[in-house]
């Protein structure tokens, strides 16, 4: 069997910078082991599967170690790869989070995703040593968010990801909604060069120790910043060590999340 594949890197308008994501586009989803075999194998953050259904597609998402119910940075990277392919918007996907629409506006694309509302928290135990820094304040939404007082601190971090991996999961805002990826952090902090927020994202007990640029993020995230600074429309910068620009508009219920897409490869794979 050969399926064809795109690499795609998403946040960013140039190669080696965003989020690289792996898309397929299939006729049928996979048995999940194979999936889950070809996400190991492909070691990016994200590969996701598509299938259409009708006018509207079927998505699934995998790291190198498990499926996710929630990914925005793969979602932007398959909306680019059915624009390039004549598939045009919008493109209504059906996911483990329900249906998530992406548009395209100018050169962006645009993703409609629900809004994760974050509460104040007691932070789970090791949570200073995990990061190398005590945070000024930690909340809980799907992912513990760990506040920061500046950008700077925030970008000096270096976390033990093992540590980060034994974290306790976050489940103390006991509903079914947000009970989520259980044990991710997210480190953020108001400001950055021309942008209203900087933030990390640390997934070690996903497989990804790191990930580069995190649209999931930026659904707790949006809504969090944009109480605090009274403004629905930000600006965000994920600084990882490729780094990448989302722009948010937090609706209510809703967060819109804007990025560009670029091509990195096209390929083959054999099985």
């Amino acid at each position: 069997m050969k399926l064809g594949y795109s690499v795609v890197d998403a946040f960013t308008d140039m190669v080696f910078k965003g989020n690289p994501a792996a898309v397929l586009r299939l006729d049928a989803f996979l048995p999940d082991a194979v999936m889950q075999g070809i996400a190991a194998e492909n070691n990016l953050s994200e590969t996701a599967f598509a299938v259409a259904d009708g006018a509207d597609w079927q998505l699934r998402w995998f790291t190198p170690a498990v499926e996710v119910p929630l990914c925005g940075h793969a979602t932007l990277a398959t909306s680019f790869v059915l624009q390039g392919e004549g598939f045009p918007a919008p493109w209504r996907f059906h996911t483990l989070s329900g249906l998530l629409t992406v548009t395209a506006e100018g050169e962006r694309l645009v993703m409609d995703f629900p809004a994760w509302e974050a509460e104040p928290a007691q932070p789970p135990e090791g949570l200073a040593e995990a990061l190398g820094a005590s945070p000024v304040e930690v909340h809980c939404a799907r992912d513990w968010i760990c506040v920061f007082d500046t950008p700077e601190q925030v970008i000096a971090l270096k976390p033990d990801h093992a540590r980060i991996a034994a974290l306790r999961g976050n489940r103390v805002i006991a509903t079914a909604a947000n009970a989520g990826t259980d044990g991710c952090v997210i480190a953020t902090a108001k400001g950055g060069e021309a942008v209203d927020i900087t933030s990390r994202y640390f997934a070690a007990k996903v497989g990804i120790p790191e990930d580069p640029v995190t649209g999931a993020a930026h659904t707790q995230l949006a809504p969090f910043w944009s109480k605090r600074l009274g403004k629905a429309k930000l600006v965000c910068f994920q600084a990882s060590a490729r780094g990448g620009l989302l722009w948010t508009e937090y609706t209510g219920d809703r967060v819109r999340i804007a990025g560009h897409a670029v091509a990195y490869a096209r390929g083959e794979i054999t099985l």
